[in-house]
């Protein structure tokens, strides 16, 4: 892969995460941890196993999420980011 083409595609990433992040806030959305199916979750785990949406193995992984309405992670039986984090770091 030649310089221009890797510059390109890390761009590409770069825009695709920040527009992602940009629709959760408009959208009124927020990310729930813990309430993913297999193959569901909407991006990468805070574990750092995967990247990319559709890729987790498990249903439920405390470590993946999905886009959900705001206010209603808790009652799916979700957690929000700060609350996974602190629990991976039991």
């Amino acid at each position: 892969m030649d310089k221009r083409a890797l510059v390109a595609s890390a761009l590409t990433a770069v825009l695709a995460v920040s527009q992602g992040a940009a629709f959760a806030q408009e959208s009124g959305k927020e990310k729930c941890y813990g309430i993913a199916k297999a193959g569901q979750n909407d991006c990468a785990n805070l574990s750092g196993t995967h990247s990319c949406a559709g890729q987790n193995k498990a249903d439920m992984g405390a470590d993946e999420w999905k886009y959900v309405a705001k206010g209603t992670c808790a009652k799916l039986g979700g957690k929000s980011a700060d609350e996974a984090k602190a629990a991976q770091k039991k």
